[in-house]
């Protein structure tokens, strides 16, 4: 069975939405969906497992303690595990679509 990461792309919620493609025992691909959200001013992610994104749609702008990257569809990155972050910032005027996979840091 196929599927397209652009449909049913949700507009207008709440919150970012997270949903889950595919997972295995230390893996697990996740398509996620931001329209103007931003993480709390005093939140940072800071999490057990590695994360690889890429933003296929839209942009953005990721926070680190040492800096900020801006994102626009193509760009991808890995954060390891443990590295604080946060989303500063996403396009308000369309979705901006990423898809993440987080997995078991081996380091």
């Amino acid at each position: 069975m196929t599927a397209n990461i652009f449909d049913d792309v949700p507009r207008n919620m709440p919150k970012e939405v997270v949903q889950t493609l595919l997972q295995a025992a230390d893996m697990r691909i996740e398509r996620i969906v931001s329209h103007g959200h931003a993480s709390a001013p005093d939140f940072w992610y800071d999490q057990p497992q590695a994360e690889w994104v890429i933003v296929l749609q839209g942009a953005a702008k990721l926070q680190f303690e040492d800096g900020m990257v801006e994102m626009k569809p193509g760009d991808f990155i890995n954060i390891p595990a443990f590295k604080k972050h946060r989303v500063e910032w996403t396009t308000p005027d369309e979705p901006t679509v990423w898809l993440g996979v987080r997995y078991a840091d081996e380091q």
